[in-house]
C-alpha cells in the first residue's frame, strides 16, 4: 500500500511553483538503501488519493544518486517505459535514471 503525502494537484514542498500532476508518496515500512521509506509514483489514477493499493510495474532507479522510486498502477493496468517517463518527467528530468522492470 502506498501512502500518498503529495496528492495530485498539490504543490511541491520545496518548489512552490511546481504542482504534482500525479499522486506521489511512499510505502510505509519498505526501506530503500538509504534507510528511508521507498517513494512511489501512483500513476493511472485521475483524482487525488490518500492511500492506494495497486501493482508495482517498474522502478525508476536514479543512477546519479542511487535513489529508487516505485511505479504503482491500478491492478490490470500497464504503462510503457515512454508513458512512465512522460508522466514522471516533471520531477525526473532533473536526474539521470533508468526504468527497471520487476
Amino acid at each position: 500500500m502506498a501512502k500518498v503525502d503529495r496528492p495530485l494537484g498539490s504543490r511541491h514542498p520545496e518548489h512552490n511553483d511546481v504542482r504534482y500532476p500525479v499522486n506521489y508518496g511512499f510505502v510505509p515500512g519498505a526501506l530503500g538503501h538509504d534507510g528511508e521509506e521507498l517513494d512511489a509514483y501512483v500513476l493511472g489514477v485521475s483524482e487525488p488519493v490518500k492511500t492506494f493499493i495497486g501493482r508495482c510495474i517498474a522502478i525508476i532507479h536514479r543512477t546519479d544518486s542511487g535513489d529508487d522510486k516505485l511505479v504503482v498502477v491500478p491492478e490490470g493496468q500497464d504503462l510503457s517505459d515512454e508513458q512512465i517517463r512522460v508522466l514522471t518527467d516533471f520531477q525526473e528530468r532533473f536526474f539521470k535514471s533508468i526504468i527497471v522492470r520487476p
